[in-house]
């Protein structure tokens, strides 16, 4: 009896079927072990097998075969063991995270048409909409992407498209249908759940996406529109390990604008080599003296240690301001 050819398995495939044969515990326990990567490439390849057929888990799998033909194959719906497992193994919070990436377009805020469309194209066709529109189309994008559109879009409208990424929140199924409607001139069947968007990181990511100089024309108007939410922003959009970035003169600048206390502090909660580099700017009687210091100090408290480095950030932040130390690279970081 001649059948048809049995579809081949990729590797990651192989491990999807596994996934959706074991139960909920096992599989957890598999995704607890994995990159977050290697998360969202196994979770995206569970929803691609949920057709296999009972031959093709014998093929790809012959080890358990058993456990494959009392479970009788995959033709279900996969969404909800999909869920389970990734709460299971993530954590709810982690899991929406992955989920939100690798959930089929029907299932989920997924502006598909987005993925291919030019920057260019969507900023024409969101410039003469609401700023919620923009603001919610925008942080859809990738955040790269993002950066990209908004550097298209006239800068009267950048704080405030900003602004509105850093405070989005729920979006309503309706608004979503408003969007793909925007998008592909038709509304989309099916109801569908709230998601949320944007946020002051997203709104961090979507700006390093667009070059130096729209950062430093946004976030002044940024801080005088809502100076909190600039300053979230602000605070996402550089961490201490960018401090890493400046050359060993710029750094060596910087730390001595540094209060000695504040240096410790801020030392002591890095690695090895992160804290070597700092040293090796300084000369060494210094850095043999803030090493005594650490050593002295004993355990510190980790809220100590983020807020030190919070403060040694905005230092940099305030002498790159007035020119006195460039942090970062690349010909359009400064002008």
């Amino acid at each position: 009896m001649t059948t048809a050819a049995a579809r081949t398995y990729t590797g990651i495939e192989k491990a999807a079927v596994l996934m959706m044969i074991v139960g909920e515990e096992e599989a957890a326990a598999i995704l607890q072990k994995l990159e977050p990567d290697e998360v969202r490439q196994l979770g995206a390849a569970m929803f691609s097998v949920a057709d296999v057929s009972e031959e093709e888990v014998e093929d790809v799998l012959d080890d358990f075969v058993g456990r494959a033909r009392e479970r009788t194959g995959i033709t279900f719906d996969p969404r909800h063991k999909v869920e389970a497992v990734m709460n299971r193994a993530l954590g709810a919070e982690k899991a929406e995270s992955v989920l939100a990436r690798i959930t089929p377009a029907e299932a989920a805020c997924e502006l598909e048409l987005l993925d291919w469309m030019e920057p260019t194209d969507i900023a024409a066709m969101i410039e003469k909409e609401h700023p919620q529109i923009a603001a919610v189309l925008i942080a859809n994008l990738d955040p790269t992407v993002g950066g990209q559109v908004l550097e298209i879009l006239p800068e009267y409208m950048q704080p405030d498209i900003l602004h509105r990424i850093a405070k989005l929140g729920p979006i309503t199924p309706e608004a979503v249908e408003t969007l793909k409607a925007l998008l592909a001139q038709r509304s989309s069947a099916g109801g569908g759940q709230q998601v949320t968007l944007g946020g002051a990181r997203e709104a961090a990511k979507i700006l390093s996406g667009a070059r130096k100089s729209v950062e430093q024309r946004v976030m002044p108007k940024l801080f005088k529109i809502d100076r909190d939410v600039a300053k979230a922003i602000e605070e996402a959009l550089f961490v201490f390990d960018n401090l890493l970035e400046m050359d060993d003169k710029n750094l060596g600048t910087l730390i001595r604008n540094v209060d000695g206390e504040v240096l410790v502090k801020s030392l002591k909660g890095v690695d090895e080599a992160i804290r070597n580099r700092f040293l090796g700017c300084m000369s060494a009687r210094a850095a043999d003296g803030i090493r005594d210091e650490m050593e002295a100090r004993g355990p510190m408290k980790l809220a100590e240690v983020l807020e030190a480095q919070k403060a040694m950030i905005a230092i940099a932040r305030n002498l790159a301001k007035d020119g006195t130390i460039q942090m970062g690279a690349g010909e359009d970081d400064y002008v």
